[in-house]
């Protein structure tokens, strides 16, 4: 690659893991702080290295030499929430800022220095407005390349253009970065960047590989790297104020649907569609509301509208579907409704297909079962999601039409053919996931073969099961069965006699929680009229669970 690397302004925020612990969990900077990771010292504050703490040191030896030192552990989810202030303060005077790491940020130079005076002036410009901004402290460097102006930026120079290599030189190898590659250097007595960077590069790529010569590289001050810039977000969020607060439910049925309108614009323009929608009220008291909906599709406008209206009559009126309860409604009427696009995916065409509309039956059916539950609402109409788990009613989970199709229990449901493993190890058909490596989905050892019942009852009907003798069949503890079943009666039916049968299939589920405990088996049964149950025996209790077809 030919060229001399790009000038590039680098805003760099000393101490920073120590000021992100002050901004997000109130430890005080200014006093002795550490921030520790694998036992050692990551970062410190001022205070701490004038009392001999440095980084690198381990924390007995650290808390040694400051026995006032307050530790805290690294985290760097806390120091990259804190550092997005910071770029967005800086983001606000330029554009096309890339974050090197937590603590640091990088502009191409040349667009500041035309028009805010200089590269000088620039600097001193964006230093005040993180001051006043984000009350933070900062330094900023420029030179040739990213390497060069942070290092630039630790000593608060302007590396005139040309002069890194020069600015580099004197620099030691520890620099770079790279604490083994430094000490193998003073080894075989290179001691400064200038030294390592007239070196033949042949040389050191035969010597230290790859990353050795990359190090090379920066030594000498040829940083091609371009800066990868970042793309500010986009505000997609709509939000409706509203001067007279509104308690009913018509009139928030309105505002919805003008808002979702409003909300699908914003995301058509930018290509985008909404996969899950979070909606936010505030009401004339200040109370505040929150709620997140799912789509297992792209919510258009009238799903949109739909979901908002459904949510602000559940608010309004304190209805909560089916369960019955009544949760206390808002105690005033809302001022402020916001819609956020919590999840968005890109917004892709569907293309027809040769020989008619692709998906053109599965819209018509979304768009009248979204009518339906515009009607009579969002649990009106559910769909089954197969899962894992043991019976047939573990394995089905009923959701609402739209949202997002989740199983109740991870693990693939009983296929056609599956072989299936049954026995007595509590530990085999305990209920949690066996490890196989790799993330397998859990076996659950002990479900059912197939075929799967037609129909599962909602609740289990009361049965016995006798044998030719007219004698009760019941299970031991090693499951044996006391005699063939030869009969079964339900509730207070009559007597219908069992011409085959199949089992048993031992669950032993949740033993370590004996409030959760369940220990039953399972039985296919043939009966003389052609039917086909599925019965289970808990407690010495029989009962029907299922119907096969």
């Amino acid at each position: 690659m030919t060229g001399s690397p790009a000038r590039t302004l680098l805003l760099w925020c000393p101490d920073w893991p120590v000021l992100a612990a002050e901004i997000v969990d109130g430890v005080p900077a200014t006093g002795p702080v550490a921030v520790l990771h694998a036992n050692r010292v990551v970062a410190c504050s001022e205070r701490a290295r004038a009392e001999g703490v440095r980084r690198g040191l381990r924390k007995r030896e650290a808390q040694g030499r400051c026995p006032q030192l307050t530790v805290v552990d690294y985290d760097p989810g806390r120091d990259t929430r804190a550092f997005e202030p910071v770029v967005a303060a800086v983001e606000e005077l330029v554009a096309g800022v890339e974050v090197v790491r937590p603590g640091a940020c990088a502009v191409a130079a040349r667009g500041p220095s035309r028009y805010l005076g200089g590269e000088e002036a620039a600097a001193e410009r964006i230093i005040e407005h993180v001051a006043q901004s984000c009350l933070v402290e900062s330094q900023v460097g420029i030179a040739d390349g990213v390497f060069a102006a942070g290092l630039a930026a630790r000593a608060g120079r302007v590396v005139a253009p040309g002069g890194t290599p020069e600015f580099l030189a004197g620099l030691p190898v520890e620099a770079l970065g790279r604490s083994a590659l430094a000490d193998l250097l003073r080894r075989l007595g290179v001691r400064t960047l200038g030294d390592f960077a007239a070196l033949p590069a042949g040389d050191v790529l035969a010597r230290f590989g790859f990353d050795g010569a990359l190090a090379h590289r920066l030594a000498a001050g040829r940083d091609h790297r371009p800066l990868a810039v970042r793309q500010p977000p986009a505000d997609l969020t709509v939000t409706a104020e509203h001067d007279e607060p509104i308690d009913r439910v018509d009139v928030a049925a309105f505002v919805a649907r003008a808002l979702a309108e409003q909300l699908h614009e914003r995301l058509a323009g930018h290509g985008l569609a909404c996969t899950r929608l979070g909606i936010e009220a505030v009401t004339e008291h200040g109370q505040e509301l929150h709620r997140v909906w799912r789509h297992d599709g792209l919510l258009t406008a009238a799903a949109i509208a739909d979901r908002v209206r459904w949510q602000l009559d559940g608010w309004l009126s304190g209805s909560s579907g089916r369960s019955g309860a009544r949760p206390a409604r808002p105690t005033a009427g809302i001022i402020r409704l916001r819609l956020i696009p919590d999840g968005v995916i890109a917004q892709a065409g569907l293309q027809a297909g040769l020989w008619g509309e692709t998906g053109e039956e599965r819209e018509r059916a979304h768009r009248a079962l979204s009518r339906v539950q515009g009607i009579l609402g969002p649990e009106a109409v559910v769909t089954a999601v197969l899962g894992g788990g043991r019976s047939p009613a573990d394995q089905v989970r009923l959701v609402p039409w739209g949202d997002e199709r989740v199983p109740a229990r991870p693990g693939p449901a009983p296929l056609p053919g599956e072989p299936i493993t049954s026995g007595t190890d509590r530990a085999a058909s305990s209920g949690r996931p066996a490890d196989r490596g790799g993330g397998a989905v859990p076996p659950w050892p002990g479900r059912l073969p197939a075929p799967a019942p037609a129909v599962v009852l909602p609740s289990p009907l009361a049965a016995t099961v006798h044998d030719a003798a007219g004698e009760p069949v019941v299970i031991s503890a090693r499951l044996a069965v006391s005699a063939p079943p030869a009969r079964l009666v339900v509730g207070a039916g009559q007597p219908t006699e069992i011409v085959g049968w199949a089992g048993p299939w031992p669950v032993d589920e949740r033993w370590w929680v004996p409030a959760e405990a369940r220990r039953r088996a399972r039985f296919q049964v043939s009966l003389a009229g052609g039917a086909a149950l599925l019965l289970a025996v808990e407690a010495g209790q029989w009962l029907v669970e299922a119907i096969y077809d």
